[in-house]
């Protein structure tokens, strides 16, 4: 039976997944200019394939346009057609972008972000998944033997990484059972979190060939490892020098860098709803688990929130090139165009209000009271979704940054996603997101 190769144009929706429509691959130059028709109620599609409700109900046309620089094309077997999609935005039909669009967001925030700071964010996302049929583990963390064990996938998703135009860093056995994690070199703005959607494919790609089945849900057991996205950040000016450390300062922060930080930091609690999203991310958002349980500044460390990482004065990449730091209370359950939207309104507004750097935490921030706490200028941050989407619709001036409507629908989208797994066991939730995911 003959086949035609065929292309997807894709978006990262408010769930985080990657939906879109199928044409053929002949046709993309022209579907560059007229896109794909899409459906404004698919926005409200949660990660269980359910809609919550929706403003828009049977009514609107908008276009998925897609962007060329995001073409990805995989050659996945000798006999089949490769592997092809290309990610875009969603537009009205006269061609305004639309508020629900994830990557537009993502853009607006950037512009706002580099017309208060006049500089430019360059960053990197590390994804932790595990795979769910593998049986028991006999490979420890971080073994050669463990990477052993999987070299023909970890080597096929670093060369389909590069193929998919993508960087790759590094890929290892990590901690938990049948985990690894995947990494990629750092890119300028919205490319960041295209070469995050696109990573996450890639696995799903290369798994699905060699008969793998992997999840980045955040947690499969409640007593078990997490699975984790770090978010690693920093900034270069017009002349695209680096422009994140200044040893003479604070943590050896930048002036602007301490501000951005403090901004993610003040603000965290109410946008953690859109950077850690789902029921079970709470799980895994508790002290003692190297996650992240308050909105605290880190000096390389990995149960801080933000978590200045470390640089080596034997490297070949200058200092001030090294420099970045990492945002760690996020998951797999995000969209990460809305992640880093909402990471990047926030810094915006920690630059706006001249917010001055706070100090790292070194004690266990668990064996604080409240008051203790206050004290320091620190909460815990929220202990469900329900509570994360409570302050986000408190925060008036985290849903100003967003556009008009967006609070109201996204908060509908987190209620019915809590509506379907209520009443279930931890372990239900967690096996109920590990197949979506």
């Amino acid at each position: 039976m003959k086949r035609e190769e065929m292309m997807i144009a894709c978006c990262s929706d408010l769930a985080g997944k990657v939906r879109g429509k199928a044409f053929p691959a002949q046709q993309f130059d022209k579907r560059l200019r007229r896109g794909v028709g899409w459906t404004p109620t698919n926005v409200q599609i949660t990660c269980f394939d359910v809609l919550a409700e929706s403003p828009f109900g049977s009514l609107g046309d908008l276009v998925l346009i897609p962007d060329a620089e995001t073409k990805v094309s995989i050659e996945t077997d000798d006999n089949a057609p490769p592997e092809q999609f290309v990610l875009g935005n969603i537009r009205y039909t006269d061609g305004r972008p639309w508020e629900f669009c994830t990557r537009s967001i993502l853009q607006d925030a950037l512009a706002k972000f580099e017309e208060v700071s006049g500089l430019t964010l360059f960053g990197a996302f590390e994804h932790e998944f595990q795979f769910r049929n593998m049986g028991d583990d006999e490979h420890g963390a971080f073994t050669l033997s463990g990477f052993r064990a999987e070299r023909e996938f970890c080597e096929a998703v670093i060369a389909a990484m590069r193929q998919a135009g993508v960087s790759p860093d590094t890929i290892l056995r990590e901690f938990g059972a049948n985990q690894y994690e995947v990494t990629m070199n750092p890119q300028k703005g919205v490319t960041v979190a295209d070469h995050s959607v696109i990573t996450r494919e890639v696995v799903g790609t290369v798994a699905h060939a060699l008969g793998r089945q992997p999840t980045f849900t955040p947690i499969r057991d409640p007593a078990g490892v997490g699975n984790g996205v770090h978010i690693h950040m920093s900034f270069l000016d017009k002349e695209g020098n680096p422009a994140t450390w200044d040893g003479n300062c604070k943590h050896e922060l930048s002036p602007v860098a301490a501000k951005f930080v403090a901004g993610i930091l003040k603000y965290l609690d109410s946008i953690i709803a859109i950077t850690a999203p789902s029921v079970v991310s709470y799980l895994r958002l508790t002290p003692h688990r190297w996650s992240a349980a308050f909105n605290n500044l880190g000096f390389r460390d990995r149960e801080a929130s933000v978590r200045i990482c470390p640089v080596s004065d034997i490297s070949d990449i200058a200092k001030a090139s090294q420099f970045n730091f990492e945002f760690r209370a996020a998951d797999a359950t995000a969209s990460p165009y809305l992640q880093l939207a909402a990471l990047v309104y926030a810094g915006t507004q920690g630059i706006k209000e001249n917010l001055p750097v706070p100090d790292a935490t070194t004690e266990d921030l668990a064996a604080l009271s409240s008051d203790e706490l206050a004290a320091k200028g620190l909460v815990r941050l929220p202990q469900s979704l329900q509570e994360a989407i409570e302050r986000f619709s408190a925060n008036d001036i985290v849903k100003g940054w967003f556009p008009e409507g967006f609070a109201d629908v996204y908060v509908k989208h987190k209620q019915r996603e809590i509506k379907h797994v209520e009443g279930l066991s931890e372990q239900d939730a967690c096996l109920a997101y590990e197949r979506a995911y």
